[in-house]
């Protein structure tokens, strides 16, 4: 049984199919290959918020807080303003062409998770970390979305 069928047996989909999504046309605005299991997930459930603590972003959604495009550039904004001010850069941003991407993200009082993928690789063959309040934390997980739901 694979991770999403375990999560539709505890959590079944609504009954109404999610939005089609133009997955070609995101990933070329993106700049990166999705994860296949991300893509299953929207899919099957669609943007919107798990039991009000995961966030489950989708491109191109009508709310901009579950919006992948909307998410992205809040967060390049945020880490640009950390850097700006003087926070430490990590190691592996420093490499030309990393992205930084938000992943589905477990919210609570004072954190929240993302994830980054180095330059020439996606999110399906990593490598990927988990951050914190946006800011990396450095710590590496498996690729996929499956890891961004369970870490921080």
């Amino acid at each position: 049984m694979t991770e999403l069928e375990a999560l539709v047996r505890l959590c079944p989909p609504p009954t109404e199919a999610p939005p089609a999504v133009d997955w070609a046309s995101a990933e070329r605005a993106l700049g990166v290959t999705l994860p296949h299991d991300y893509k299953r997930l929207v899919e099957t459930y669609g943007d919107g918020i798990f039991d009000e603590t995961i966030w489950l972003l989708a491109p191109d959604s009508a709310y901009d807080d579950c919006d992948l495009h909307a998410q992205t550039a809040e967060r390049d904004e945020i880490l640009a303003d950390l850097w700006e001010m003087g926070e430490e850069k990590p190691a592996a941003l420093l490499e030309p062409g990393v992205r930084v991407l938000p992943g589905p993200s477990r919210r609570a009082p004072g954190r929240s998770c993302t994830g980054w993928c180095a330059p020439g690789s996606t999110p399906t063959r990593g490598p990927c970390s988990t951050t914190r309040d946006a800011a990396p934390c450095g710590s590496t997980t498996r690729p996929g979305v499956s890891p961004f739901c369970g870490r921080c």
